[in-house]
């Protein structure tokens, strides 16, 4: 026992848990957090999780097998969106839909911690419980990850959280100023009542200001190591082996020129892309294989030499989004290599009732179409490996992926393909299917004005509109254009490349002044009009006339 206590002194009071280094004076640190005004706790809140997401991505980077948490949360969210969202989100954005999720997690990442930053005011037990709830919701999201380490996405989870934690106390104790007489310590005039102290300001400003900066600096390297992690997961050759079956070069008659008329064939850097990926799958083809499996007498397992080592041949298809709007641009045409479906499933042996064959990719996305469709003679099925005679891009699905004339992606075109099942249309509904879209997507016919833009100023006298039109694999057999709500008049067609294909279109029209509708509707290879009919994308795809108006001066 001490002196003090012995000659019957009290005893000092014990330190508070909470208790860290302040100037002499300063309440206690929970107490002087509650005296921080409710902007500077939000942006400590803001700094804070900025400073853990930064240091999650910088993780994800540079540990294989750790993965993003943005990636991990967004993919979750897809996994889980309601029936419909797929369209309104490729509606409002596009292609650039992964782009826009990927921001909407990060921006809900920093508005919990502002939360957890105005929570931290009044409780900082409060405030840190927040952080450690979002941050468990980051880790199960990373648990669901089929390419990365479980393991390493919990690890990052936690180090993602702490940082924020961390982060969150310490500029809340910058943010917690001494109210005192500054000025009577320097001579000038007194700080005013209620106000946080100039140097006090400066010093939260530049250690929030320090945490955002180092945050988006972490968190730009780590997306950046995370695209560039797998540089040698290139092709195992640059080049593809010779097809056996070569399509002859397209005849002038096949390509028209006009102005703004999207070309016949879609250069692969501008081909568009939708799928349920916020990071392209970084697949190493040497160690890639594709599983036949299922309602089949012998399974087989192929490797990428053995999938090239079968003939290969080449065909041109349109493929299309059942997402793309009428009048929009998720629709492409290209030249694809790579390996008759039907003959790898006659080498496993289809067995009696096999009804739906189930692509797989790499992160276990699926797609289902009838057996009875790659069955028929009629189109050619494809297990793909080249896009416009170069091996196929990681955005579009190498080393191999499913072509399937005459059907919409979601049912048909697996990317990163990494198995094929035979099974029943009763057993098994594939991952769109789930969510509400149609257990079959035939694409319907459409057709596009690519030329003038809606909304454009035109001058009188002689002018072109153009298109395109597809209904693969009907193919088209005529375009037809209207103003005005008068007449329909044939359009000039492109020789078809062949009934999988789109074709482009040309209309002549001699302009007048005035503010004008210009319609445009196709007819398939039987001579069926597209509907008129207008209907959003879900379930089955978009229907109805693209429709632009120009002025005319």
């Amino acid at each position: 026992m001490s002196s003090a206590a012995r000659a019957g002194e009290p005893a000092p009071p014990p330190a508070s848990p909470e208790a860290s280094p302040l100037p002499p004076g300063r309440p206690a640190l929970p107490a002087a957090i509650a005296q921080s005004s409710p902007a500077a706790a939000a942006l400590a809140g803001i700094a804070a999780a900025a400073a853990g997401i930064g240091v999650s991505e910088l993780v994800a980077g540079l540990v294989p097998g750790a993965p993003s948490l943005i990636v991990a949360v967004g993919s979750l969210l897809i996994a889980l969106q309601p029936p419909g969202a797929k369209d309104l989100v490729v509606a409002l954005f596009g292609a650039s839909d992964k782009t826009a999720l990927g921001v909407a997690v990060a921006v809900v990442g920093l508005a919990a911690g502002a939360a957890a930053g105005v929570l931290a005011r009044r409780s900082l037990r409060n405030g840190v419980e927040l952080l450690l709830v979002v941050g468990t919701a980051a880790g199960v999201a990373a648990l669901l990850q089929p390419l990365d380490s479980p393991l390493l996405g919990l690890l990052n989870a936690a180090i993602g959280a702490v940082v924020a934690i961390a982060a969150l106390r310490y500029l809340l104790v910058l943010a917690a100023a001494p109210r005192v007489d500054v000025g009577a310590r320097t001579g000038g005039a007194l700080e005013p009542p209620g106000g946080m102290p100039a140097w006090g300001r400066r010093r939260f400003l530049l250690g929030a200001g320090g945490l955002l900066g180092g945050a988006l600096v972490a968190g730009g390297v780590g997306r950046f190591l995370l695209q560039r992690r797998f540089p040698a997961a290139a092709p195992v050759s640059a080049n593809l082996p010779v097809p056996t079956e070569l399509v002859p070069p397209l005849a002038p008659a096949q390509s028209l020129t006009a102005p703004g008329i999207t070309p016949i064939v879609i250069p692969n850097d501008r081909f568009y892309r939708i799928d349920t990926e916020l990071l392209v799958p970084q697949v190493d083809a040497a160690t890639w294989q594709l599983q036949v499996t299922g309602m089949v007498d012998r399974p087989l397992t192929l490797s990428y030499d053995d999938l090239l080592a079968l003939p290969l041949f080449e065909q041109y298809v349109t493929i299309a989004c059942v997402s793309n709007p009428v009048g929009g641009d998720l629709v492409g045409n290209a030249l694809w290599t790579g390996v008759h479906l039907r003959q790898v499933l006659a080498a496993a042996g289809i067995q009696a009732g096999a009804t739906q064959i189930v692509g797989r990719a790499v992160d276990g996305f699926t797609v289902g179409f009838p057996t009875s469709w790659a069955l028929d003679p009629s189109r050619e099925p494809m297990i793909a490996v080249g896009m416009n005679r170069v091996p196929l891009p990681a955005e579009h699905g190498y080393p191999a992926r499913l072509i399937v004339p005459g059907l919409y992606g979601y049912v048909s075109a697996t990317k990163w393909l990494s198995e094929i099942q035979l099974t029943t249309m009763e057993a098994f509904d594939a991952y769109w299917v789930r969510l509400g879209w149609a257990k079959e997507g035939p694409i319907v016919a459409e057709s596009r004005i690519d030329h003038p833009a809606d909304g454009a100023s035109l001058a009188a006298g002689p002018v072109t509109i153009d298109g395109v039109a597809w209904a693969p694999d009907r193919g088209i057999s005529r375009v037809e254009v209207r103003v005005d709500g008068g007449a329909w008049e044939a359009a000039q067609l492109s020789r078809a490349i062949s009934r999988a294909t789109w074709v482009q279109w040309l209309y002549r029209w001699t302009a007048t002044s005035g503010t004008h509708t210009i319609e445009v509707r196709a007819a398939d290879g039987s001579g069926a009009l597209q509907s008129a009919t207008p209907s959003a994308p879900f379930p089955s795809g978009a229907r109805g006339y693209d429709r632009i108006q120009v002025a005319v001066a």
